[in-house]
């Protein structure tokens, strides 16, 4: 399982260019010594590179700066200030750079190995060597290093994940995914129980696995920053199947139909194309069902979207193995149409 700190400011400064130099050889028979000046060297890059094995930006929030080394300064007897070293900054797959003070999208790490030039080091100034000329052969001049790019950038995380999990608080997103994976997530009775996302890997033998994400509970105006939605509901963009939860009890004590339209039209306000995103419906706590008609009615809602249903309890691992199955052949018919897509361009 993976508590997922999912956003993170940082500021990043390239180094420096070092120093030209301005020197003379003292050699006889040459005018003042002749011009020996070197070059400084060029300050180091600021890179940002996608990791596979990162999940989460925890490591940026509590270490924010990052700085790459200055080129060294230009010598006599013409030699070259040494180049500074680069800085790698390393990132989740499904990272995305923001401006911090513009908001423009500078970059989005879709996958693993990629490479973002963040901030451009400083180019190494001229020594007075470099000016010599036929008709000036003692210059007593040299070039400053330029200054490294220095930004503040904003890293927002938007999890690759197969499945996505969405429903009202307390819905029992947590309760799944801890038992069709080795997640062990946070779970208790009250609203907003996971305040993070947290992704589990669902193993289907045969060395086959899908990624779940469990978002956090959302709730009506989420799409407008209502509850944690503001901040939750770009996990969901980039999964290929939403497994949308329903809870059927009475103990919610609010209408599963109505939640589940609620939900529906919270997603397909922050994104239209979530609207079409194949999901599945998913009837959970069908163990303290206490009135079948709630269940009914959420089944037929279902059926009258043509959206796939199941009735599940995670606790009395109910259809769970199922719904397990539903969600692979559902995610093997995505692949292939994004096959067949891919091929048709």
């Amino acid at each position: 399982m993976f508590a997922v700190i999912d956003s993170a400011k940082i500021k990043i400064k390239a180094g420096c260019g070092g120093h030209g130099v301005t020197a003379f050889r003292r050699e006889k028979f040459v005018p003042r010594g002749g011009p020996s000046g070197g070059d400084g060297g060029h300050g180091g890059d600021v890179w940002l590179e996608s990791d596979e094995g990162l999940n989460t930006l925890l490591h940026l929030r509590y270490n924010p700066e990052h700085k790459a080394e200055r080129g060294k300064h230009g010598e006599g007897s013409n030699r070259f200030g040494k180049n500074g070293e680069d800085t790698v900054v390393k990132v989740p797959v499904g990272t995305q750079v923001f401006d911090a003070e513009s908001g423009d999208l500078k970059f989005d790490f879709t996958e693993a190995s990629q490479r973002y030039l963040a901030a451009k080091g400083g180019k190494g100034g001229w020594g007075n060597a470099h000016f010599a000329t036929p008709t000036r052969r003692a210059p007593k001049f040299h070039y400053q290093g330029r200054p490294g790019e220095e930004h503040e950038l904003q890293l927002e995380l938007k999890l690759i994940a197969d499945v996505g999990l969405v429903g009202f608080p307390n819905a029992g997103k947590s309760t799944l995914i801890s038992v069709i994976s080795a997640a062990k997530p946070k779970i208790a009775d009250y609203p907003f129980t996971t305040l993070e996302p947290n992704l589990g890997v669902v193993d289907l033998g045969d060395y086959k696995t899908f990624v779940v994400a469990d978002i956090p509970g959302l709730i009506e105006g989420a799409s407008e920053g209502a509850g944690l939605g503001g901040r939750f509901l770009r996990h969901v963009e980039r999964t290929k199947v939403i497994l949308h939860l329903v809870d059927v009890s009475s103990f919610s004590g609010r209408d599963p139909v109505e939640d589940y339209k609620i939900i529906n039209r919270e997603l397909a306000a922050y994104n239209e194309d979530l609207a079409t995103r194949p999901q599945i419906v998913v009837a959970t706590k069908i163990d303290s069902l206490d009135d079948p008609d709630r269940l009914e009615s959420l089944k037929k809602q279902a059926k009258k979207d043509r959206k796939p249903f199941f009735a599940i309890s995670s606790v009395a691992n109910t259809s769970v193995q199922e719904l397990v199955f539903e969600v692979a052949k559902v995610l093997n018919q995505a692949s292939e149409i994004e096959k067949s897509e891919a091929l048709s361009v």
